[in-house]
């Protein structure tokens, strides 16, 4: 039989799964009697952890929420992805988070046994994590302010300043945030104009109190994911495009960022979205296939000058 203190961190290892947990299970476990069971979740309820207990056949012991965070047990595994999720977090895109999540990796470091002291150090050593320069940034406030109206099922109030400058005043019923790339978005239907619409998360201001709640809707398109990446270059990039590629959709899907719909069995339709034409065409010349283009009329205009510049380049050798 394990002693006392190795056989309450054993059932508090238990307890941390989330389920129901009978006590003549557990006893089996730790190798002791129901009695003992019930002698230990005292002792986890003393130290701060909400054991809660129900009757009955289904009945069982089930680890609760408090109202203050006790100490965690974490395997070796979790502890270092805790470590490494930390060490990034804290040259993440998102403010106001660098200097808690740097006072948490010292903490958990400090704790480390001698061998993930090791296997972190290496990883860490490995690592390179370069911070974002120049680019947006959201706070953390709104990320969880947002976040926490989403779970209550809260009409969001903000004013929205969009990607020309223009400003709004939205009122929307949150549905989803998503990190994309070093940005953050939020997927919404868009109360006043009655449709979903997507926000960067950076550019909202949130009035308070929040509005009336809702009933969830299904999601866009089935899938939040696939929606962004349909509308995220209507809603946000400032270039379309449109290629006819003369190649198979299952040879072009999943080499661009991009969407890509078959036309027949030797032709596809490539739908770029992007800050600058140049990156359309490095895209396009990478592909290394033959297209013509759609739209814009603009993108075929950079192409020829491009394609001129490259000739006479070639002539000069």
């Amino acid at each position: 039989m394990l002693e006392t203190p190795a056989r309450l961190l054993r059932l508090l290892s238990l307890l941390q799964t989330h389920r129901d947990w009978p006590g003549t299970e557990l006893a089996e476990r730790l190798n002791v009697t129901t009695r003992t069971v019930r002698r230990d979740v005292e002792r986890l309820r003393e130290l701060g952890y909400p054991v809660h207990a129900t009757m009955g056949p289904a009945g069982g012991y089930r680890l609760g929420a408090g109202t203050s965070l006790p100490p965690l047990l974490l395997d070796d595994d979790e502890a270092v992805a805790v470590t490494v999720g930390l060490r990034t977090g804290a040259a993440s895109s998102v403010s106001g988070i660098e200097e808690a999540s740097l006072r948490a990796l010292t903490k958990v470091e400090h704790v480390l046994p001698s061998r993930l002291r090791h296997r972190v150090e290496t990883l860490e050593n490995a690592m390179v994590t370069i911070p974002p320069r120049g680019g947006p940034t959201v706070d953390a406030d709104v990320l969880t302010a947002v976040s926490t109206a989403i779970r209550a099922a809260e009409t969001l109030r903000f004013d929205y300043v969009g990607h020309h400058g223009a400003r709004s005043a939205r009122t929307a019923e949150p549905h989803r945030l998503v990190s994309w790339g070093r940005r953050w978005y939020l997927v919404a239907w868009d109360v006043g104009r009655g449709d979903w619409r997507t926000f960067r998360a950076d550019r909202m201001s949130l009035r308070t109190p929040n509005g009336p709640r809702f009933t969830h809707r299904e999601p866009p398109d089935g899938d939040v994911a696939a929606y962004l990446r349909r509308t995220i270059g209507r809603d946000i990039w400032p270039y379309r495009s449109r290629l006819t590629v003369h190649a198979p959709a299952s040879r072009i899907a999943g080499r661009v960022d991009g969407v890509v719909t078959p036309i027949d069995d030797d032709t596809c339709l490539l739908e770029l979205a992007s800050d600058s034409l140049d990156l359309v065409a490095l895209v396009a010349g990478m592909l290394d296939v033959d297209f013509d283009v759609e739209s814009p009329p603009e993108l075929a205009r950079h192409l020829r000058k491009l394609s001129d510049r490259f000739a006479s380049a070639a002539a000069q050798r």
